[in-house]
């Protein structure tokens, strides 16, 4: 029960539930999300923050960039409401929008994310 009310506070929040949307499709540096979000990204990394603290993301770093995807580990209920949200917010202008942007900001062969 704790994770999963966890879970929702940290959901609380509409960019979050962008961040978790682009990231069920697949992983990102976050020069990628600042750019497809159009935030700072001191902003945005306090709310991967969040989501990694409460076990949603995984996080590594290559060079000075950190990387996020959505943690393969999660329980079955914790994945069902990811999806959930996911399916939600594919169908949703803004989520659209996100994803179409997402599509945009794809890493050249041989470049470093943040060279796109």
């Amino acid at each position: 029960m704790d994770e999963l009310v966890t879970l929702f506070k940290a959901l609380t929040d509409e960019t979050r539930f962008r961040i978790i949307n682009l990231l069920l499709k697949r992983e990102f540096c976050v020069c990628e999300l600042v750019e497809i979000l159009d935030m700072s990204q001191p902003r945005l990394s306090r709310h991967l923050n969040i989501l990694k603290q409460t076990g949603i993301l995984q996080s590594w770093r290559e060079g000075k960039w950190m990387h996020y995807a959505i943690k393969k580990e999660l329980s079955n209920y914790c994945k069902t409401v990811l999806n959930g949200v996911g399916e939600k917010l594919s169908q949703d202008k803004t989520g659209k929008l996100d994803l179409q942007k997402a599509k945009k900001v794809s890493r050249k062969p041989g470049k470093s994310c943040c060279e796109i």
